[in-house]
């Protein structure tokens, strides 16, 4: 055990360094100048020399290893410094929308779950069927469809013409209705036709049908078994496709106007605020270790092979 949490603290370290360089070079060569929104923002008739020593002061003009060696130092010590265009900490900022973005992404998953895990497993068990055909046709109908046509469109219809739900801003729970919609059917149509798969492929092994053998009754055989056993592939594309999620969270948090973490992190990128798009990374980066690092433990719990490899019995 003690060797598997050092691997994995290299791991992360090794990571983190990566991720931090990588992001930080990115964003220095990007088109645009800080320097140039921020006297924008400050609504300044400035002169080219006031530009070249503000440019001088913030650092800008030392070599870029220079510059990320001294952003690691303050990386170091969890210091992140400044947002450019709001003069607030950075952490403090990525913090308060924390809250609004798991919202957004929570409720997701919910709906994404509510959709694939009955169309998936009526599709599986009704293969060939009208059912199965109708499922299909949607899980390709929504894997068609951009998430952010998907979002004007609920816009337009439950929240202009029938009035149901707000459209934008985040205002209580029911303001996080319609993008958790949007963000869950989007990237549902993608487990409907995994779950689909992988539920046939256990309906048909060998002690699926010495369960029926021995007169188990199809509810608890689907549910104590298939569905179990079904789960372990449709886990590690989930792990696999996080990026995605994350990615979609950020659209749907611009389309609706959502106070979380993707929007600030892209209206930063329109203002070239270096720290807040670096920070956004660095919490990213953290987020997806630990939850690829919870699919990790759960794929080990549910697959039982790998529990016996890991004691080993196999």
């Amino acid at each position: 055990m003690i060797r598997i949490i050092t691997r994995r603290l290299a791991e992360v370290a090794v990571f983190l360094l990566l991720i931090t360089f990588v992001s930080f070079l990115f964003a220095r060569m990007a088109p645009g100048d800080p320097v140039l929104s921020i006297l924008r923002v400050d609504d300044l008739s400035v002169s080219a020399e006031q530009v070249e020593q503000l440019r001088e002061d913030m650092g800008f003009n030392e070599p870029l290893l220079v510059q990320y060696g001294e952003w690691l130092v303050d990386f170091a010590r969890l210091d992140f410094g400044n947002s450019y265009i709001s003069n607030q900490p950075v952490m403090d900022m990525l913090w308060s929308g924390v809250p609004a973005t798991l919202e957004l992404t929570l409720g997701g998953l919910f709906v994404m779950v509510l959709v694939a895990l009955p169309l998936g497993s009526l599709a599986a068990l009704y293969r060939g069927s009208w059912i199965d055909q109708v499922s299909r046709g949607l899980s390709l109908l929504g894997a068609a469809v951009p998430s952010f046509w998907l979002g004007l469109i609920l816009i337009d219809l439950l929240g202009v013409r029938l009035g149901w739900l707000p459209t934008m801003g985040r205002d209580g729970l029911h303001s996080a209705v319609l993008p958790s919609i949007t963000l869950g059917l989007a990237i549902s149509s993608v487990y409907v036709r995994l779950l689909r798969s992988s539920l046939i492929d256990s309906l048909n092994q060998e002690n699926i049908r010495a369960a029926r053998a021995r007169g188990i009754s199809e509810p608890r055989i689907f549910f104590s078994h298939v569905l179990r056993a079904s789960l372990p592939p449709v886990i590690t594309v989930f792990g696999v496709s996080l990026g995605s999620l994350i990615g979609g969270v950020v659209v749907i948090e611009v389309i609706f106007a959502y106070p979380g973490i993707g929007k600030m992190v892209v209206d930063a990128i329109r203002s070239r605020d270096y720290p807040m798009i670096q920070g956004y990374i660095f919490v990213m980066a953290i987020l997806v270790f630990m939850i690829n690092s919870i699919v990790d433990l759960s794929y080990r719990y549910l697959n039982p092979e790998l529990r016996l490899k890991g004691k080993g019995r196999v």
